[in-house]
């Protein structure tokens, strides 16, 4: 009887070692897996603000010279639709939609009459407003917001 209590008690330290040594394993792959996680969310997030940065600075550069000549600048364009395009394997489809409607907007405003200075100050003052990147800028930040953890 004196051995089965000794294997009992050596048993039981046995035991509660592999248990706290399993729980501290779980606990260490545990945090790395979250830590892991929030270091892709980071990177996915800044990929895709540099990613929409890029496209506000081209289609900002190509819509106001679609504004003040009839010559598209081809390059821009190609530019823009590349830009769309790796919005397409990132991005929700809204940002896209949006994107896609700043693209077409981009294109039909070279078939328009060009604005001199003081037509767009006009219009800026009679509250029409040029931004057809509002909308794309909206869809963007709430694409963001949502990836952001809280």
């Amino acid at each position: 009887m004196a051995t089965d209590v000794a294997y009992i008690s050596a048993l039981s330290a046995l035991a509660g070692s592999v248990i706290g040594g399993l729980a501290s394993g779980l606990t260490t792959w545990l945090n790395r897996h979250a830590e892991a996680k929030a270091n892709w969310l980071a990177r996915d997030i800044s990929r895709r603000q540099d990613l929409y940065r890029d496209f506000i600075v081209s289609a900002s550069k190509a819509y106001g010279e679609a504004i003040v000549t009839d010559e598209p600048q081809i390059q821009e364009l190609v530019e823009l639709y590349g830009l769309v395009s790796r919005m397409r394997v990132l991005s929700r489809p809204k940002t896209i939609e949006c994107a896609d409607k700043v693209l077409h907007t981009t294109i039909d405003t070279y078939f328009l009459p060009n604005k001199t200075f003081s037509e767009l100050n006009d219009t800026l003052k009679n509250g029409a407003g040029i931004d057809p990147l509002k909308e794309f800028a909206v869809a963007a930040r709430e694409e963001l917001q949502g990836l952001t953890p809280v």
